[in-house]
């Protein structure tokens, strides 16, 4: 697991190899990411927006970029956590995602970004 707190907000990543499939005659390999977001803060926050960065073994990179976080818009009171499970595909059996996310105050209306910490994807069968 990797964490890191940005402006009071911690983000904590736990990562799962799902296994491999094909799809348009390519192998895929679908890893599962849950993510816990705790407002350490002593203010009200809102996660508004979300970007990701994905990148392979192979050296493709993948930017993902949208409202909120699987359809929702969480706030969080002080105190309070926030956790959701979403994944991805990659065309290598090792990866990284990595991205911050958009934040709104609501005592001071400021608009902030919460690091996501870099954290690795891969295959158990393929580790060395």
């Amino acid at each position: 697991m990797v964490q890191q707190v940005t402006q009071g907000i911690k983000i904590s990543v736990k990562t799962e190899f799902d296994g491999t499939f094909y799809k348009n005659r390519k192998m895929q390999y679908a890893f599962a990411y849950t993510v816990t977001i705790e407002n350490q803060s002593k203010d009200t926050v809102q996660l508004t927006a979300r970007c990701w960065k994905i990148k392979d073994s192979l050296n493709n990179t993948e930017m993902v970029e949208g409202e909120g976080v699987i359809g929702q818009k969480p706030i969080l009171k002080p105190g309070e956590k926030h956790a959701y499970t979403s994944g991805c595909l990659l065309l290598s059996p090792f990866g990284a995602m990595q991205g911050h996310y958009n934040m709104v105050n609501f005592a001071t209306t400021r608009k902030f970004r919460v690091s996501i910490p870099l954290f690795n994807l891969s295959a158990p069968f393929s580790m060395n």
